[in-house]
């Protein structure tokens, strides 16, 4: 199949802004933790004769996310009606832009392992106000209803389509990291997919791998995360691959991704654009965004997630694998930046150091964090005591299973690695005459093995060196130990 058809995949990406109130008026927009409809108004519930008021925030934050994403930003946009009937649009129709979006041709690179980066072209950002809530229940005993939450009615959303220049469900699992990592940074939105403020619908078609004409373009909605939205590019890869080859239409439809099936479903036949009748918002002049605006957003901009990784591979060593995983997350990448500019960190070797920290945050720390419910944040160690740890470490004063056992320690309590290896009694023996007592007693308990070794079965050693640890309670440097049991043992020979 994957020589016979060409998988061409676009992606829409709804995502909630990070604004204190709504698109249009005064209401709070943390609906998610609120009562339902006590963050409503009479413009967000839709009353007649209101008036709509456009939230200069989620502008800015749709010209950064631009910007961000390589787009021309529009010297002059507007807001368009967007007309269909469905309960959760209380007006009727829904604020939204048509023909002149705040930003337009832009791009996103992507990587997918070790092929050569790609770019997928952004077609435009433009600026929306979500939909109200439905709740349909259906009581065991009566007929199904359904409940209206308002609160979410009037969030400002801002909608991200892309081209169709993805060939695999891997490349759009690729292009949706990296973009909601930028939205993190620049701090446009949570882009938590599981709460709903990052949604995703995707475009699929397959073509003969010899042309260049687009297929039938199928619709996938109602996916909750990246692992549905992969699943279900790959299911309909698959399915529409068995029509194509049983000589069977594609019939262009918006389907629904069924989780616990792991199907997709038809909802209905795909609207064109002229089913909405747009028109110009009437109640909302054209907006004219200046120069001197762009460019204030534009000096606000951070230092994004590739252009950080980037800099770690030339600044610190890492490899591109590691400085990817480390920039993927803002606060982890500031973490790793916090801790590297700690003045214990200082050494010679500063990339040896970076690589430990590194593997020390993407290692144990993301484990304790997953494992605690914590973020980066609840950290109670200082950076000093992290690079203290590692400084132990090199030193051979603690080994590596003892130093997780540290680390975990300080994790919970906050307490320095040095007092937690004290109290636990996990400092390691690097005495060699201590070390030295231990692989004598070891070799004269253990006539088989050195026998063994004697006769040219070197792997027999690893027996002894176990013993040694044993009786040491593991609190032996094991390089110490091998290299004086095989002085001793070679010496016998």
């Amino acid at each position: 199949m994957a020589d016979k058809y060409e998988t061409v995949i676009g992606l829409e990406v709804h995502s909630q802004l990070l604004t204190t109130s709504k698109m249009f008026c005064p209401c709070g927009s943390d609906y998610q933790d609120s009562e339902p409809n006590t963050r409503v108004c009479p413009v967000c519930m839709g009353m007649p004769g209101v008036l709509p008021v456009v939230n200069k925030k989620a502008v800015d934050l749709v010209i950064k996310t631009g910007l961000a994403l390589n787009c021309h930003i529009s010297p002059e946009t507007k807001f368009d009606r967007k007309n269909y009937p469905y309960p959760d649009l209380m007006k009727g129709y829904q604020i939204s832009q048509f023909d002149i979006p705040i930003a337009l041709d832009g791009n996103l690179a992507i990587q997918v392992g070790n092929a050569d980066e790609k770019h997928v072209g952004i077609t435009r950002v433009h600026l929306e106000e979500d939909v109200a809530k439905l709740i349909h229940r259906k009581e065991p005993y009566g007929e199904p209803y359904s409940l209206l939450d308002i609160n979410r009615a009037g969030v400002p959303l801002m909608e991200i389509v892309s081209e169709p220049d993805m060939r695999s469900p891997e490349e759009a699992r690729s292009y949706l990291t990296i973009l909601r990592s930028i939205l993190r940074y620049i701090g446009a939105s949570t882009a938590n997919m599981e709460e709903g403020s990052f949604r995703c619908d995707a475009n699929i078609s397959l073509r003969p791998s010899s042309t260049q004409e687009f297929g039938v373009k199928v619709e996938i909605k109602n996916m909750n995360s990246f692992r549905a939205v992969y699943n279900a590019l790959v299911y309909e890869t698959k399915r529409q691959a068995k029509l194509l080859n049983n000589g069977e239409i594609i019939s262009q439809e918006t389907r629904g991704w069924v989780e616990n099936r792991g199907v997709t479903v038809s909802q209905r036949s795909k609207e064109y654009a002229a089913d909405y009748r747009y028109f110009p918002e009437p109640d909302l002049p054209p907006l004219a965004i200046e120069q001197s605006w762009i460019d204030e957003v534009q000096s606000k901009l951070p230092e994004l997630p590739q252009e950080r990784s980037t800099r770690y591979v030339n600044e610190y060593g890492l490899s591109t694998y590691d400085a990817d995983l480390l920039t993927a997350s803002k606060l982890t990448a500031d973490y790793f930046e916090t801790v590297m500019k700690d003045p214990a960190s200082k050494t010679e070797d500063l990339n040896s150091t970076a690589k430990s920290v590194s593997n020390w945050i993407l290692g144990e720390l993301t484990r304790l964090l997953h494992t605690h419910d914590r973020t980066i944040n609840d950290l109670e160690f200082e950076t000093r005591h992290f690079i203290g740890l590692i400084r132990l470490i090199d030193k051979g004063t603690l080994s590596n299973s003892m130093a997780k056992t540290v680390f975990e320690e300080m994790f919970k309590t906050g307490g320095s690695p040095e007092k937690i290896a004290d109290s636990h009694g996990l400092i390691q023996i690097s005495d060699t005459d201590v070390v030295e007592s231990a692989v004598n007693e070891s070799i004269d308990g253990n006539p088989q093995p050195v026998a063994d070794y004697l006769g040219g079965k070197d792997t027999a050693i690893q027996f002894l060196v176990g013993q040694v640890m044993r009786i040491t309670k593991g609190k032996a440097n094991p390089q110490i130990v091998s290299d004086l049991l095989k002085e001793k043992l070679d010496s016998m020979r």
